[in-house]
């Protein structure tokens, strides 16, 4: 007897379009922080990642303390929400939270960690760096090894109002980051694409091979046909060549004195 699907599909869409259609019915409230309010917490922080499945470039994460005293409409999943709508609502966080924080994983720590452990590290980095500390951690779907109480939210960024200021903070941060990096390597269009998977993104590997700072450790990477080759792109723009990841990560640390 064939299994029923999991969610009703009747248009016979792929499975990435069905569920930013679940998310998109999905309701982003402070429910999640009132409830751990109710149990004694006064700082609450949400905890997100962008970055996870991309194929170049770093893990980053976000943690954003709100004030419970204000509003900010329209906080929603950062994957939901066009680019110009997230820049607008990345400021408005910033200025009117009680603290914010991002923190990025680079390359070579994903491939040695692998990307689970660097999304963790990044997580948790991002949360000490929040000053006040905060004493409720509530994150999308993970754990992590710090000594705060913490909720673990499935689907966190769609429906707790705190994870989706963090997860709107860290993409405009990474976003940021990896459009910095399209001029230096120009054929894998990583301003439209971001680093992530893409018809273009996955040509330019097969036929240049991969670049630096993409992630060895992921199959499309390592399987391409052409390693290193990219690295003529560098030598023809030799100013460019001299920035480093940690040029780039500055650019978080910049945004943080804007």
């Amino acid at each position: 007897m064939p299994r029923k699907p999991k969610y009703p599909n009747p248009d016979g869409v792929s499975k990435a379009t069905l569920k930013m259609r679940l998310l998109k019915r999905l309701k982003c409230t402070t429910k999640f922080e009132k409830l751990v309010a109710c149990e004694g917490a006064q700082l609450i922080a949400g905890v997100d990642e962008v970055g996870r499945g991309a194929l170049f470039g770093p893990v980053v994460a976000g943690a954003v303390i709100l004030d419970p005293e204000y509003r900010i409409k329209g906080l929603r999943d950062s994957k939901l929400l066009p680019k110009d709508r997230r820049d607008v609502l990345s400021e408005r966080i910033k200025e009117h939270c009680v603290a914010w924080s991002v923190a990025a994983v680079d390359v070579a720590r994903i491939d040695q960690l692998n990307i689970y452990h660097a999304t963790r590290l990044a997580m948790t980095e991002a949360v000490l760096a929040l000053q006040p500390q905060p004493d409720c951690l509530l994150i999308d779907a993970m754990k992590l090894d710090v000594p705060m109480k913490q909720k673990s939210i499935i689907h966190g960024d769609a429906l707790s109002a705190s994870i989706a200021a963090a997860s709107i903070v860290a993409k405009v941060a990474r976003d940021a980051m990896i459009s910095a990096w399209d001029p230096v390597f120009p054929a894998y269009k990583l301003a439209s694409n971001k680093g992530y998977r893409s018809p273009a993104h996955i040509k330019a590997l097969n036929e240049f091979g991969p670049s630096p700072l993409h992630r060895q450790s992921f199959y499309p990477v390592w399987n391409a046909t052409s390693p290193q080759e990219v690295l003529g792109f560098m030598l023809e723009e030799k100013e460019l060549t001299e920035l480093t990841e940690e040029d780039i990560v500055q650019v978080l640390a910049q945004s943080a004195n804007d």
